[in-house]
């Protein structure tokens, strides 16, 4: 079990140097000539668990795209360690800067992700809003992973991915109703 498991198990209040030490099977003072404090050893395990690269999938479509990555995100979010991952986050975000700092660049790399799903579909011609947010998309899936892990509610299976896409892409593809006709029809050429 690696320090990043401990943390997500156990918060880091809880996680002890002595336990990451058994874990690996090592010293105490092996865990302490690496990182000189228990600060220092949460740091570097929240930015193992932050660090991880969204994968940046080219399915041919924007929708496509959207579901894939949604997939991804609420695959881990249910998985035991991806809810304590969530639950640890905000927790840690909400009282340490440098924490805080991880999960702003670990939000970032999402927001690239889907910033350059955006960018294909417009090459493709498919109707893009200008003002689509790749940002307002990551938060509003973020969202609802992050308040269902809170309030311990049911995380929406990985099946429900296109449902959570479709309740989100009306920001990024122009409608007659909120655009225009003229708008939705300029932008599908």
């Amino acid at each position: 079990m690696s320090a990043a498991d401990l943390l997500v198990q156990r918060g880091f209040d809880k996680m002890t140097v002595d336990a990451v030490a058994a874990a690996a099977g090592v010293g105490k003072a092996t865990i302490y000539r690496r990182w000189s404090s228990k600060v220092e050893l949460a740091h570097h395990a929240m930015d193992h668990l932050l660090g991880g690269e969204a994968s940046d999938v080219d399915t041919g479509t924007l929708r496509g795209d959207l579901e894939q990555a949604c997939r991804a995100a609420v695959e881990f979010a249910t998985s035991p360690r991806g809810t304590g991952f969530i639950r640890l986050a905000l927790t840690e975000a909400s009282r340490d800067f440098e924490v805080a700092a991880m999960y702003a660049a670990f939000i970032a790399r999402r927001t690239q992700g889907v910033a350059a799903a955006l960018d294909r579909a417009r090459r493709r011609g498919e109707p893009v809003r200008p003002d689509a947010s790749p940002q307002l998309y990551v938060e509003l899936i973020a969202g609802v992973l992050v308040t269902r892990a809170i309030t311990d509610s049911p995380i929406p299976p990985a099946d429900c991915a296109a449902a959570l896409v479709d309740l989100v892409l009306h920001w990024a593809m122009p409608t007659a109703e909120r655009c225009g006709s003229d708008t939705a029809a300029s932008a599908a050429n």
